[in-house]
């Protein structure tokens, strides 16, 4: 039987897209299609690519198009497609044009990739997993966003500056919708073991915490002219390997809740177990009265986003 390599589509070719392939090429994780609508744009980035393959040693097709039918039976589609936020704006300010945006891409993908896991990174992110699991019709553990592993991220980084210790010895935990309500838990976040409560004191927490919320801003205001992409793409790639090999890792990321944590049926930020099937789990946790209250805001910023939404 011939050998079948993973494939990944990643739809939008712009920072977060290409470097996503970026990525996904070092790590060997498949064949990657990168899809744009600017024609010469995806195939210029994807040959670019491929010829820093015998550079750095990697083995995988990588092809730039602008035609769905390319991406046909992918393993896993990414879809970064969007508007990017501009300095000043909210997520949530995007949300009608990216939904159309995302609603066009999803039926394409749904059409050529039926038993594909979707993983959206669009802004407002969990407003867009809605969309892109109501417009393909696939079931909810193979439709998911990403959110918590990019904030915990920069969680981390945060922490480990503050006490100038490894980030790799830093795990840290965010809970919530992508956005200025997100919920990081510092009783969840650990230095080698140690909670955070023990080594930092609330004043110094609320502070890492506050830069956590507003991080995806920050870099907005540094930059003038796009958005973050190193970090989100790194993000995206993580969770793309733990399906693909099937891992089981358990990362924070906009998922389906129904009875879970009382949600009512919407994607929001919570720890999940991601294997081959996609969600695999949702883990509950269980939160103080002061962090279910956070979260429940939380959520209620989602389903006031959903609300508006007409797919």
């Amino acid at each position: 039987m011939a050998f079948k390599r993973n494939k990944i589509t990643i739809v939008g070719a712009g920072f977060v897209g290409a470097t996503a392939a970026h990525w996904a090429a070092i790590k060997e994780l498949g064949d990657i299609c990168l899809i744009d609508i600017i024609e010469g744009m995806p195939q210029g980035k994807a040959l670019d690519l491929a010829e820093a393959a015998p550079v750095e040693g990697y083995n995988c097709e990588i092809i730039g198009t602008n035609n769905y039918e390319d991406t046909k039976d992918s393993d896993i589609v990414i879809i970064t497609a969007g508007l990017p936020r501009k300095p000043g704006m909210s997520r949530d300010d995007l949300l009608e044009k990216n939904t159309a945006i995302v609603k066009a891409v999803t039926e394409q993908i749904a059409k050529y990739s039926p038993n594909a896991v979707l993983i959206v990174v669009s802004n407002p992110l969990d407003a867009m997993v809605y969309v892109a699991h109501k417009v393909s019709g696939f079931p909810t553990n193979k439709v998911l966003g990403m959110a918590g592993v990019l904030d915990a991220a920069r969680f981390r980084t945060f922490i480990a500056m503050e006490l100038d210790v490894s980030v790799e010895d830093v795990n840290a935990f965010v809970l919530g919708g992508h956005g200025d309500s997100m919920v990081p838990l510092p009783r969840y976040s650990t230095v080698a073991g140690i909670p955070l409560p023990d080594l930092l004191p609330p004043d110094k927490i609320e502070a890492l915490v506050d830069r956590t919320r507003k991080g995806g801003g920050e870099i907005v205001s540094l930059l003038k002219t796009g958005s973050a992409f190193f970090a989100p793409s790194a993000s995206v790639i993580a969770m793309a390997e733990s399906i693909l090999k099937d891992q089981k890792r358990v990362f924070p990321c906009a998922a389906y809740c129904d009875k879970e944590y009382d949600v009512g049926g919407y994607f929001v930020g919570v720890p999940v177990k991601l294997g081959g099937n996609g969600v695999e789990q949702v883990i509950e946790i269980k939160l103080t009265p002061e962090e279910k209250e956070a979260f429940d805001k939380s959520v209620e910023a989602v389903r006031q986003l959903v609300k508006k939404i007409n797919v």
